[in-house]
């Protein structure tokens, strides 16, 4: 059985230093892939986009700069818990959200109580050896049947 945490944040899409506009972001989070978590940006005119990265990567980027690569996270001011900037590139491309912060820790908290940190390995093995029992209880009901 595969469980989710879903919630919407409203974030600020930084087009520019004079231009940003509000936009509703999905953040999901699915025992299926308990390593990682999903937002989902809707930006007027165009089809949503998903990125996936870790769940401990935003975790880590609340508190502290954090990332390499396509995905970066940081707080705004060394003021604890106060805003994120989330940066996503592809190529030259890149994308810059500002979020409070407080939105993004009440969902990790909702992650954590469903999957501790941590403990994404048991749920994986678990997962795994659920689909084998049931693999195995399938052929032999065929088997008799």
């Amino acid at each position: 059985m595969h469980e989710s945490v879903q919630a919407e944040v409203m974030m600020s899409f930084l087009v520019s230093e004079e231009l940003s506009f509000r936009i509703p972001v999905e953040l999901r989070y699915e025992t299926s892939d308990p390593y990682a978590v999903r937002l989902t940006f809707h930006l007027p005119g165009d089809a949503p986009v998903t990125w996936a990265f870790g769940r401990e990567l935003l975790i880590d980027g609340v508190g502290r700069p954090c990332g390499d690569g396509d995905v970066r996270i940081a707080p705004v001011d060394p003021e604890p818990l106060a805003e994120v900037l989330i940066r996503l590139q592809v190529g030259a491309d890149q994308a810059l959200f500002r979020s409070s912060a407080a939105p993004l820790v009440a969902f990790l908290d909702r992650t954590d109580k469903l999957v501790p940190l941590g403990q994404e390995g048991v749920l994986a093995d678990f997962d795994a050896h659920l689909d084998e029992a049931l693999d195995r209880i399938l052929a032999e009901e065929q088997s008799a049947g």
